[in-house]
C-alpha cells in the first residue's frame, strides 16, 4: 500500500534504541547534568513517538502520494493522529494509576 521507499522495519530498525543513562543512574552527579539528561530523555521520547505516529499514520492513510493531500487522506490523517494522542494519553494515565495503587499497597505493607 506504501509508496515510500519501504518502512524503519525494512532497514532492520526494531524501533528500539539505546537509551541514555536514567539520572536516577547517576546518584551523586552535578544536579544541572541529571536535569540536561531527563530533559534529552524527554526529548528522544517524544522524538520515538512523533516516528511511530507518522509511521502508523502514514501506512494507514496513504494510497498514492501526489503533489498535495485529497479530503480523504487528510481526514485520515487528522483522525489518525488524534486517536494516536488520546491512545498514548490513556496508556500514560492508566500507568500513573498503576503505579499510585503499587505504591499505595506496598506502602500499607510497610505499616
Amino acid at each position: 500500500r506504501s509508496q515510500r521507499g519501504g518502512t524503519g522495519r525494512d532497514r532492520g530498525d526494531t524501533g528500539s534504541t539505546m537509551d541514555p543513562p536514567s539520572a536516577a543512574g547517576l546518584g551523586g552527579a552535578d544536579p544541572q547534568l541529571q536535569r540536561f539528561i531527563e530533559v534529552e530523555t524527554q526529548k528522544q521520547r517524544f522524538q520515538q513517538l512523533v516516528h511511530q505516529m507518522t509511521e502508523l499514520c502514514w501506512e494507514k492513510c496513504m494510497d498514492k502520494p501526489g503533489p498535495k493531500l485529497d479530503s480523504r487522506a487528510e481526514t485520515c490523517f487528522v483522525n489518525c493522529v488524534e486517536r494516536f494522542i488520546d491512545t498514548s494519553q490513556f496508556i500514560l494515565n492508566r500507568l500513573e494509576q498503576t503505579q499510585k495503587s503499587k505504591s499505595a499497597f506496598s506502602e500499607s505493607l510497610s505499616d
